[in-house]
This record gives structure tokens, sequence and C-alpha cells, in this order.
């Protein structure tokens, strides 16, 4: 039973330290809908099964009192459900409509899976995506170009420098704002609540309930009450927090799950930060000790935090899954805006930042003439590092046409703002341009 005390705690989180729930993503099979015609029944199917989604969202916050960032949907990969004749643009507008619908902020899922290789579909639903990406509002892509068990699909890779750099000049009107709803993943999970990777595995049922929190400003407070205190005080603060966080979570996520009749999915535990004031995991790095995130030590300050917030939270639910851990987002995040403007945090310091983080490059916005092949290299890097640690990671990267070094990009809203920062000039070119797969490592093989 909750006492006073504690009841109170939980209304200083929600109101003073920016505790939210960041999404309620409803997942939605779309195996149904498969072959000749696909748009419209997935149009039909979508909307039947997400009518009350955010009705739902907006009951259980007036109830409860706890904010709910966004509502949104993710679906089967388009890749796999699509028919031989049909247009896959045509599907992105059918999922675009239905978003607009049913209310939801953002809709996850026209994506494709080739790790090991891309079928026919697969590689026209990819060369699909800056058009799609361009005539879309809500519709989020994404593409699993690798994974521990299968190495890395280099030709993928080649392929999503490309579409990035298209995408980009099919928005210019908007910085590039499309690139800012691709992104690329090793090892992408199937339960994954968040966008722009969101999308609702085939080895789920027809609809489920996943839940993603949030909550750094709520770490970053309860460090303050033990400033020059030891590593395992923080480690054991920081976990106590992460249960207080994602009990919410819980609740939430049973609450829509028994109110939308869908299964409840998992509980990401992911620390998502927002442009706000408040609401940083750099913040979180510099209240330990760090002057500037960036800085030598922040890695080490980052593998903690991820660690802590994972074993506090796993004790407070009954199923966690997606990401699960510290989301890194550039321009979503002041502290890490205010480092990159500072020059302390750089690409190859959030690169080193990966190996211990959920995530991976994210929101990174970088010159608009950049070359479609150094894009490709930054995700190799990145997928690299996925693989070999058997992690997830991906890359979101925003070449802003005819801004350079030092300009600024504003995409207002939760996607935030940020200073365009550097890329190592040399070329990738002929690395790229290789193609083929990079074969998985030898930990893969663990039958």
């Amino acid at each position: 039973m909750l006492n006073t005390s504690e009841i109170f705690a939980t209304i200083d989180m929600i109101k003073e330290q920016k505790l939210d729930i960041r999404t309620i993503t409803m997942g939605i099979s779309l195996l149904e809908c498969a072959g000749s015609g696909a748009a419209d029944r997935i149009y039909d199917t979508v909307t039947r099964r997400a009518q009350r989604l955010v009705a739902v969202g907006e009951e259980i916050e007036r109830e409860f009192g706890i904010p709910i960032v966004n509502k949104r949907i993710s679906v089967t990969p388009v890749a796999l459900v699509l028919g031989e004749a049909e247009d896959p643009v045509r599907i992105a507008l059918a999922l675009d409509r239905a978003a607009d619908a049913t209310g939801v902020n953002f809709i996850g899922g026209y994506s494709a899976l080739v790790q090991k290789g891309a079928a026919r579909n697969d590689l026209r639903l990819m060369r699909s995506i800056p058009e799609a990406l361009a005539r879309t509002e809500k519709v989020c892509a994404s593409v699993n170009v690798a994974s521990t068990r299968a190495g890395v699909n280099m030709d993928a890779v080649r392929m999503i420098g490309e579409i990035m750099v298209e995408t980009a000049g099919l928005t210019a009107d908007r910085d590039g704002l499309g690139c800012a709803k691709l992104v690329a993943f090793a090892n992408a999970v199937e339960d994954n609540p968040f966008m722009a990777g969101a999308f609702h595995g085939t080895g789920e049922g027809d609809t489920a309930i996943n839940v993603g929190v949030s909550g750094p400003g709520v770490v970053k407070r309860a460090l303050e009450a033990h400033r020059g205190e030891p590593f395992d005080v923080m480690a054991e603060t920081i976990k106590k927090t992460a249960f207080r966080i994602t009990r919410m979570g819980q609740l939430v996520a049973m609450e829509a799950s028994k109110r939308l009749n869908a299964p409840f999915g998992i509980v990401d535990l992911s620390l998502a930060p927002t442009p706000s004031v408040g609401d940083s995991v750099a913040h979180i790095l510099e209240e330990m000790g760090l002057e500037r995130c960036g800085q030598h030590g922040t890695t080490a300050a980052l593998m903690m935090l991820n660690d802590a917030v994972k074993k506090g939270g796993v004790m407070a639910s009954s199923s966690v899954g997606g990401l699960s851990g510290a989301f890194i987002p550039l321009s979503e995040d002041i502290g890490m805006i205010d480092a990159a403007r500072a020059g302390t945090l750089t690409l190859d310091k959030l690169e080193a930042m990966t190996c211990v983080c959920s995530v991976g490059l994210d929101m990174i916005a970088v010159p608009g003439d950049t070359p479609a092949a150094t894009l490709s290299a930054i995700l190799a890097d990145e997928a690299a590092i996925g693989v070999v640690n058997q992690k997830t990671t991906a890359v979101r990267l925003i070449p802003v046409p005819g801004k350079g070094v030092g300009e600024w990009v504003e995409f207002g809203g939760l996607l935030g703002r940020a200073p365009i920062i550097p890329v190592h000039p040399e070329s990738a070119a002929a690395f790229i341009a290789r193609g083929g797969r990079i074969p998985a490592p030898i930990n893969s093989l663990r039958n």
C-alpha cells in the first residue's frame, strides 16, 4: 500500500522532475493483409484495431495524473506484406491516413529486415523510402542491416547512405526532416515502442501494448542528494529510482492493455530525454562529476547509468523489453546539445558512448554535402559495434541540405534542435563500394 510520502514523491516526480510516459505504442500485425491490394486492407486493419488508442491514453492521463507524451502504432515490416503489383508508396500513404484517422503521433513499420540478404520486395521498399518519407507526415521507416548471427550486409549499408542523401534532398525545404524518420539498425528488436525504429515483429501476436518510460530529470534529482559519494552508492540510487519509474510504466501498460483488450507486451526502460531543461541524460552524467558531457570519463559514467537503470527496472515489471537503457539523441537532449556546441561532444565520442548504451548515433545533424559513402561508413562502424557486442545499435543521421558545420537546424517538438557537427573529410568510397557481407563474428556460434 502506498503511504502519504510515496504519493507526494510521485507527484513531485511528475510536476517538478519531468517524469512522463514517453509513449504507449500499439503493435498491430499486418500478416493477414499480405498480397495484392494490401494498402486498403492495411488501412482498415490499423484503423479498426487502434480506433480507441488515443482516447484510452487520454483517459489514463486524466485518471492517474500521469503525462503520456505520445500515442503511437507499430506494424509488421511492410516489406513482408508487400504484394508483387503493389506500389510501396501507396502503402505508406495508407499508413499515414490511418495515423491521421486514429490520431496517433507516429506510425512505424515501413521497414525491411535485410541483415543477411535482401529479397525483391525488400529492395522495392528500400528504394521507395525517400519518396514515402517525403510524401507522409507520420510514417517512420527502418532497415535492419546487420545482426550478430548474420554479420553486416554491406550492400544494404551502401544503399542506406544513398537513401539518406536522397531523402534529405526530397525534404530540403524542411532541413532534411525526412531523415529524422529513418533509422538503420543492427540487431533490431521486435517490441521496440520508440520511433523511428518501431515495428511489430513476426514473433508477436495480432496486437500488443508496449510502453516506453522516461525520467532523466528524476534520476538527476536523486543523484543530487549524493554528491561526492562513491559510485556504488550512486548505482544503488539509480536502481531504486529506475524501479519507481518503471512501476509507473507497468501500471500504465496494464491499464491500457485491459481497456484496449490487447495483450500487454513490454515496458521499455529507456531514459528518453527531451530538449526541455531538466530532462537530460547528459546532465545526469555531469551530476556524477563530469564538467561537461563528452569529456574523458563520459563512457564510464554512461555504462554505470545504463546498467543501473536495467537492474532497477527489471525488478519493477513483469515483462521488460524493447531497447531498455539510455538514449543519447543529440538534438533531443539539451545537455548533449550544449556539449556539442562547446566542442566537447564529437561524433567519435558519441560512437564510443554507443558501445555501452542501448541505442546508437541518434538524431545527429551533419553537413548537407556529406557524401553517401561517408554516411554508409558511419553506419558500418555502428553496426560493427552492435554485431560484436551482441546489442542493438542504430544510426539516425540527418545531412542538412545547404548547411554546414557550426550552423543550426531546428526541427521543433520532441525532435528539438542541434548544431551541425563535422564528419571526417577523408573518403570511404572505395571501402563502401566493395559490397558483399562482413561475416558474423565467432561469438555468433552459440548453439
